[in-house]
């Protein structure tokens, strides 16, 4: 049997929609049930979505529940977690997020530049710092409270979130990270920096994991795997960005172009989706709207459907038939 890894990055609301089509095509036009995948890597939107496919719930039936079309028994979990109405979020805007001042950085974050400075990630420290959100993920999110007193899955579930105090990387779930409770590491990895609150958890807070990348693909190098499915809904085009929206997505494509690479490198197959130009028009500058989540799922279907229908990508993802 071949090991495979599947990446689910950033994206928040329509992220996690962008996904739901995405896994679907990949269930429908393959024949592949990412659910029993070797290993899961989930950043923010991605972490809930890897927590409900470690849960049992189906790729088909996180379409299904996006759209709001009736769900088989499977899907049940969904329902239970979600309720009948998706959670409601304020407007994600740009400016309310960087106009507050920002905190100065500690002593833990000026050493490890000092120290370790070719791991250190002056962007990821300065949106670690940014002034924290009014909102409460844990209060936002209802799905979180259904989570809480869940075991870990006994199958790898990684979760990457950031920790303020010196800008690092951190990845619940993996072997020598700290255990802590599965809903608190969600959440963790669902605070986007300004925008919510960070996660306090023992004596450390923590921040949305694609502060350091949107998809953190670069966690699964020398796990020998033999295919990494990477789904980057925050990913955009190579060429120069014309306002800040678009800029984020450059700069999220360029992190994951970069990370795919390094897996490449090691002999791993990789095969990245990222929003074509009609999902990126549904995706919109709004990553917590969802008001076309319809749409996004829909325009990730078709997009992911016709790209693992070219001959050389289907081909890569032989192994998913196995």
């Amino acid at each position: 049997m071949a090991r495979v890894g599947l990446v689910l990055g950033a994206g928040g609301v329509v992220g996690q929609a962008y996904h739901a089509g995405v896994l679907a095509a990949l269930e429908h036009d393959v024949g592949w049930d990412p659910r029993g995948v070797d290993v899961v890597v989930g950043t923010s939107a991605g972490s809930i979505t890897g927590t409900l496919l470690r849960s049992g719930v189906p790729a088909s039936e996180l379409a299904a529940w996006a759209v709001r079309a009736p769900l088989a028994a499977e899907g049940h979990l969904l329902a239970e977690w979600f309720g009948e109405e998706s959670p409601v979020f304020e407007p994600f805007r740009l400016w309310d997020v960087v106009r507050r001042p920002p905190a100065l950085p500690g002593r833990h974050m000026v050493q490890r530049a000092l120290v370790r400075p070719w791991h250190f990630r002056p962007m990821t420290a300065a949106l670690a710092l940014l002034a924290p959100g009014r909102s409460d993920i844990t209060e936002q999110l209802t799905a979180l409270r259904e989570v809480e007193g869940r075991d870990w899955p006994e199958q790898d579930l990684w979760i990457c979130a950031v920790r303020r105090r010196d800008g690092r990387r951190v990845v619940f779930g993996r072997e020598g990270t700290p255990q802590v409770p599965l809903h608190l590491a969600v959440a963790s990895s669902c605070a986007v920096p300004g925008y919510f609150a960070p996660v306090h958890i023992g004596h450390d807070s923590y921040v949305d994991g694609g502060a350091h990348s949107p998809t953190n693909a670069a966690t699964l190098r020398g796990r020998e795997l033999d295919l990494v499915v990477v789904v980057s809904p925050m990913s955009g085009p190579s060429g120069l960005p014309r306002d800040p929206y678009g800029t984020s997505r450059w700069h999220a494509g360029r992190l994951a172009r970069r990370e795919v690479r390094a897996l490449r490198a090691e002999g791993t197959t990789v095969v990245a989706l990222r929003p074509g130009e009609v999902a990126q028009r549904a995706m919109g500058n709004d990553f917590m709207s969802g008001e076309r989540v319809e749409e996004i799922v829909q325009a990730a279907f078709f997009e992911a459907g016709a790209y693992a229908a070219q001959p050389e990508v289907r081909e890569l993802l032989a192994p998913l038939r196995d």
